[in-house]
This record gives C-alpha cells, sequence and structure tokens, in this order.
C-alpha cells in the first residue's frame, strides 16, 4: 500500500470523505467539515498523497474557516496542518532509508519516499527548525544534518 492508499484508508477510518472535484482558484485540494476535494488534474499518488496529507492535517487540527491568510490564527491553522502532514508523510528515518537505498539527490529521495519535490522540500525547512544541529539515532548508528544542505551519514 503506497502513501496515498495510506492517507485514503485513513481517511476512511476516520470517516473523512474524499472527493474529485475542480476547486476555483487553482487549489489542489480543500476540506469543508469532514469533506476533502482534491482536483482531479493531480496526476501522480505522489501529487495527490502530498495535497491529501495537507488536508487531513487540517481535519485534525483545524477549526472555522481560514481561507482568510492576512489574519495572524488562520496563518497558524494553516502552519499546524502542513506539520501534520511533514509528519505524516516523513521522518528523520525515512531520510536515512533513503540514503541506504542510494538516493542521492532531492529528486531520487522524493521519488523512493513517495513525495513531490516541493513537499520534500518544505518537510525539510520544517526539520531545519526543529533539528538545528542534526538528528542522530544512536540505536540505527546514523546521523542527518540539515543545514547548510542535507547530509546523511553513518556513526561510527
Amino acid at each position: 500500500m503506497n502513501k496515498y492508499e495510506k492517507l485514503m484508508q485513513n481517511a476512511s477510518d476516520n470517516k473523512v470523505k474524499v472527493h474529485k472535484f475542480r476547486l476555483a482558484d487553482g487549489l489542489p485540494g480543500l476540506y469543508i467539515d469532514g469533506n476533502i476535494a482534491l482536483d482531479p488534474a493531480l496526476e501522480t499518488d505522489a501529487e495527490k498523497a502530498c495535497i491529501l496529507a495537507e488536508e487531513l492535517g487540517h481535519h485534525y487540527t483545524s477549526y472555522g474557516d481560514i481561507s482568510d491568510q492576512n489574519k495572524t490564527t488562520n496563518r497558524k491553522q494553516e502552519h499546524e496542518a502542513r506539520v501534520w502532514a511533514y509528519k505524516a508523510m516523513l521522518t528523520p528515518s525515512d531520510l536515512f532509508c533513503a540514503f541506504k537505498a542510494g538516493c542521492r539527490n532531492r529528486y531520487e529521495i522524493a521519488e523512493f519516499l513517495g513525495v513531490s519535490e516541493d513537499f520534500l522540500e518544505d518537510a525539510l525547512s520544517y526539520f531545519r527548525t526543529q533539528h538545528p544541529n542534526g538528528y542522530a539515532n544512536r540505536m540505527d548508528h546514523y546521523v542527518i544534518r540539515f543545514i547548510p544542505n542535507l547530509q546523511v551519514g553513518m556513526l561510527f
């Protein structure tokens, strides 16, 4: 089961209905009251998964109409939904798995992890804020540095 299928299962299990629907203003997705609209123009499962993850993030973290992004509270809720999506789609250990599988650039990593390159870049920016000194997993003997650029290596 790929990430898109897992997220669709998550939506179904939590009684969130997902619809294919062309949205105004070129929006790729929208969440309203237990319903998610995904633009049918989304081509790949990776694109669908990234948008679905963010819209599920709104289901779990947002309330009310947050479409006016000029309001600070609405921007905060938008951010929380995106953080939910990053955490649902990627972990530092996923990045290590991509490294172990031979992925060496952002395109290869995104393809391996089943996410879009834009989503990967946004998630890495988030991880940089959460792990400014890097992320080390002593049990599995690896370290990931996010600053200045993504670097993955083995601990000895």
